[in-house]
């Protein structure tokens, strides 16, 4: 592990937070989970509307415990030294073994459109990783990759600690091959959302292949997880908030359902129906009705508390150390009083 953080595995529960709600309310949201013993919090930056190191800082300010992470960062448009410089901001903001650095590599056709090839992805990632990491553990790094050059760099520490970060790398994969890349060389993996359970045993098989590689084991990779949680006390309801967002990313993010176990008839027909990236509310709204109850339930943990108790069960016995619950719905608050003692 390049940090000197160690994360206790079990009965963790997180929280990641996007971007429907305005920023005022997800720092008071944050303050209340840490109240209610929610250990960590992950931010995202999915799409182009919030970026997630801002929202840390906020975060950080506010509270005094809880763990923040980027879920995820890409590693194309961040010079890999302004990641770690961030990630050391972050972490002087928040205390020591508070901060979470979780990198992803992006996705199609959002990065195309601003002009980036992610042709090569997981060099750029193991790449980006390696020296995210040396950076962090505070070294002088001389590079010459192919997508990372540096000579003699270092974090220049002029005021506070100058010693290395506690600061664990996380690598946000959905592809097997990018997952037996993380295990090779990352502190952790953060496993996606909109997948099941039974993709996480082939994801773990990935891990445990890269780790091996790396003499290491699959206990050396924490493992949380994105778990889409949609929670109501009336399951329609709560089904057809996550058959919304099922809709969104069947037809715009085929990374994610190459992986999801849906069948590619539906995932056609859905991306046919609302027209690909970006969709509007309408489109969205046309293509829900081809969602059935069988595919939420398959790929989010959604309807009543104690279904969505057991579904977070189901990640967590496949491999899920810590599930960060993606809150649908208007009731975030129930979501995070039902699982602040835990979920087994």
């Amino acid at each position: 592990m390049s940090a000197n953080q160690v994360f206790e595995r079990g009965d963790r529960v997180g929280l990641y937070l996007q971007d429907k709600h305005s920023l005022e309310e997800n720092v008071e949201l944050v303050q209340y989970a840490e109240e209610q013993g929610i250990d960590e919090i992950w931010q995202a930056e999915s799409r182009l509307a919030r970026d997630a190191v801002s929202p840390l800082g906020a975060y950080a300010a506010v509270t005094d415990d809880i763990k923040l992470g980027t879920g995820v960062i890409n590693n194309w448009t961040r010079n890999t030294a302004l990641i770690a410089q961030s990630m050391s901001t972050l972490e002087e903001l928040a205390g020591p073994d508070r901060i979470m650095c979780g990198i992803g590599a992006w996705w199609d056709p959002l990065a195309e459109k601003v002009g980036i090839d992610r042709s090569g992805a997981l060099r750029a990632m193991r790449e980006c990783v390696e020296v995210t990491q040396d950076l962090l553990d505070m070294e002088n790094v001389t590079y010459d990759g192919e997508f990372v050059q540096m000579r003699d760099v270092e974090l220049d520490v002029v005021h506070g600690d100058d010693g290395p970060r506690t600061v664990p790398v996380y690598v946000g994969g959905t592809g097997f091959k990018m997952l037996e890349l993380t295990g090779h060389f990352a502190d952790g993996a953060l496993l996606n959302y909109l997948v099941s359970p039974e993709y996480n045993k082939k994801a773990l098989d990935a891990l445990e292949t890269g780790a091996e590689r790396g003499d290491r084991s699959l206990d050396d990779i924490d493992r949380p997880q994105l778990v889409v949680c949609s929670m109501d006390h009336d399951e329609e309801k709560a089904l057809d908030n996550a058959r919304e967002l099922i809709t969104q990313y069947l037809g715009q993010q085929p990374h994610i359902m190459k992986a999801s176990g849906v069948s590619q008839d539906l995932i056609d027909e859905v991306g046919e129906t609302i027209g690909g990236w970006p969709a509007d509310h309408e489109d969205i709204q046309e293509g829900m009705h081809l969602i059935p109850d069988d595919v939420v339930h398959k790929l989010t943990a959604s309807g009543t508390p104690e279904q969505c108790r057991e579904k977070v069960r189901e990640y967590a016995e496949t491999g899920c150390q810590c599930p960060i619950l993606y809150p649908l719905g208007d009731d975030r608050r129930l979501l995070i009083d039902e699982f602040a003692d835990g979920y087994l």
